[in-house]
């Protein structure tokens, strides 16, 4: 993976931030693309100071950049709204202008509006399939006119949400469930072009304190535990692995086995 470029959505916290640390780790350059400017400044400063501040392609030597400059490193904050079009547009051509190739997109970004379907509003609906649902399709489409002709992966957090439910959660629910059939409808469109597309399914993934759960939080998961943020960008990371070309429309499950629990109220 290493000297590979990925853009890595909704990055400044939580799955995206995790897999963006341990995309550097790796040795891969990551555009933490995030609407959050202060997250987002916050995860490229940590994640050069991580990895030792190696210096980008093209980019400026780690002494020192211009004070509205690039980073050094091989992270590279760039502000982007996912339910903008133009946003996204601006930050793919920001990557390539930097890096010279975008190897892999992970399409983390996302929102959620409960509330329930008698009053769940047009607006947050479309809000809530504008970022998940349209912002995973218009990222794509920009990333793989890049990838086009030299190859790529692509992988979209989706949620097992698309696959089972809690009341009040439809907006989420159909975003997801679009991803997932998204996922295969691009794998088939952009095969040809060497773009790999799948898409992994996260359960109960904990992106606050770990510590405040219960062992009946924990108890609920074949695994017994509840999911990590690693966890996920270690899946990223093994669906992104040229060694794994073999893989693509996929729809990767990683909840500790909860969905294929059988539960039963007394």
């Amino acid at each position: 993976m290493e000297e590979r470029v990925a853009v890595i959505t909704g990055s400044g916290r939580g799955i995206g931030r995790a897999v963006a640390e341990r995309y550097a780790d790796a040795g891969v350059r990551v555009v933490i693309a995030e609407k959050d400017e202060a997250a987002g400044r916050e995860a490229e400063r940590d994640i050069n100071a991580r990895v030792g501040g190696r210096a980008a392609p093209g980019g400026p030597a780690p002494d020192g950049p211009a004070p509205d400059g690039p980073a050094p490193g091989p992270a590279c904050f760039i502000r982007t709204d996912v339910s903008r079009p133009d946003d996204i547009d601006a930050m793919v051509a920001a990557a390539f202008e930097r890096f010279g190739r975008i190897d892999v997109l992970v399409n983390n970004a996302g929102i959620g509006r409960s509330a329930s379907p008698y009053d769940l509003t047009v607006d947050a609906w479309d809000e809530v399939i504008a970022v998940n649902l349209r912002g995973t399709f218009l990222c794509s489409r920009a990333v793989a006119r890049v990838m086009r002709g030299r190859g790529g992966s692509i992988v979209n957090i989706a949620s097992t949400r698309a696959l089972m439910s809690e009341p009040n959660t439809e907006a989420y629910s159909a975003s997801k469930g679009g991803i997932v059939a998204l996922t295969h409808a691009l794998a088939a469109s952009l095969g040809h072009d060497g773009i790999r597309v799948n898409c992994i399914s996260p359960g109960w993934i904990c992106t606050g304190d770990y510590d405040a759960l219960t062992d009946s939080d924990h108890s609920q998961h074949l695994s017994g535990r509840v999911g990590r943020p690693d966890d996920i960008a270690r899946a990223c990371l093994f669906l992104c692995d040229p060694a794994n070309a073999f893989i693509t429309g996929a729809n990767l499950i990683v909840d500790g086995g909860m969905t294929r629990t059988m539960i039963y109220q007394e």
